[in-house]
């Protein structure tokens, strides 16, 4: 004990202590609560069915409806969910939506970019009120295309990705769309980020029995199309955005097994089934907080899985690390040579020696 502190001042210094602690957490608690649950759940990708002054009515967040049963009631801040009739406020609904304690969604709110946290008051999320998706077609706007080879992806993984066009508030956008397992979309392009309709996980299954990727197919719940060695496969990949999975589509091109993309952090929950009886789990989340949380989270649910974050561990992401890779030992365009037998074996030789290099951190034990 210091000297010239006795016991009573060492107790009531500990209780002002924990006194101050209990409204910090509280004050947290106040704050998270004020922030418009419109805005909260547009960040989970959770757009409103019909709306009007006073209420805005949204699809099961929770689960799977076909009507709109969810309604935030505009002025108190706070939400009803008819089919189960519970309610209450922002953290009542992310402790139901996360699976988790309070401190818990406040460590993952923090991490948010919501427009009244402390963190990050100057970036402002802004609800579209009136969209829809106009068309869904193959990938083949030069500007996307363009976009995904600054992005160091290439045609490969076309086939994994659609040309989405949609409107918001009668301005027309087209982006990059990836399908998660409950018909929603996570939509990139130079200039916006967002997502239209459900959120959820995507789950992808490279189809071992077929080497080319463009009649590799897309599972959502991932039950394989055909047959390949009698069984389903043990093996699954845990990337953290659509990015990444394409990420690692084009570096691990030899990779047979499924693809579990969460789409975003807070569908953690929502993997931990799917994972279910697969033998061997890899890791490849983000290397910040949100990413080092949920890699926690998995590995203490199945102690087995193995991450290998560390792969990449001088990058944020898996397609940060692609970029870098690619920019340091870029692969050598295709060119026009003379037909010299020799000549044209030792260039393809030294085209394979070139990418088999690039991409070697990615080939160990999967």
């Amino acid at each position: 004990m210091p000297n010239g502190v006795n016991k009573y001042q060492l107790r009531h210094a500990e209780s002002k202590t924990w006194y101050f602690l209990k409204i910090f957490h509280e004050m947290n608690c106040k704050q998270f609560n004020s922030i418009g649950l419109e805005e909260v759940l547009h960040a989970l990708g959770h757009l409103p069915i019909r709306q009007d002054a006073k209420e805005a009515w949204y699809l099961n967040p929770f689960g799977t409806e076909s009507q709109a049963s969810f309604k935030v009631d505009r002025s108190r801040n706070l939400w009803y969910l008819f089919s189960e009739g519970i309610g209450g406020t922002n953290t009542d609904f992310m402790q139901k939506y996360l699976n988790m304690t309070v401190k818990g969604v406040l460590e993952w709110a923090s991490a948010q970019s919501f427009s009244s946290f402390p963190q990050q008051p100057e970036q402002i999320r802004k609800i579209p009120t009136e969209y829809r998706i106009d068309k869904v077609q193959e990938l083949s706007h030069p500007n996307l295309l363009r976009y995904l080879q600054e992005r160091e992806l290439s045609a490969k993984i076309y086939p994994y990705v659609k040309e989405v066009w949609f409107t918001i508030k009668n301005k027309s956008y087209y982006a990059i769309g990836f399908e998660n397992r409950s018909g929603g979309w996570e939509l990139r392009n130079p200039y916006y980020k967002g997502a239209l309709l459900n959120k959820d996980i995507s789950i992808l299954h490279i189809d071992p029995a077929v080497q080319n990727a463009d009649y590799q197919k897309i599972h959502p719940d991932r039950v394989p199309s055909g047959p390949h060695d009698g069984r389903l496969d043990k093996k699954i990949v845990v990337v953290e955005g659509f990015m990444d999975a394409l990420s690692f589509i084009e570096l691990k091109e030899d990779y047979q097994g499924d693809l579990l993309v969460l789409n975003s952090t807070s569908l953690i929950q929502k993997a931990f089934n799917s994972l279910e009886g697969y033998s061997d789990i890899y890791l490849l989340l983000d290397n910040d907080k949100a990413g080092r949380i949920s890699t926690t989270k998995i590995l203490n649910a199945y102690p087995y899985a193995e991450d290998f974050s560390h792969i990449y561990a001088d990058h944020k992401d898996l397609n940060q690390y692609l970029i870098k890779k690619r920019q340091a030992s870029p692969v050598p365009k295709t060119k026009v040579i003379p037909k010299q037998e020799n000549d044209s074996t030792e260039k393809h030789r030294s085209y394979k020696e070139e990418k088999t290099r690039v991409t070697k951190g990615l080939r160990r034990r999967m």
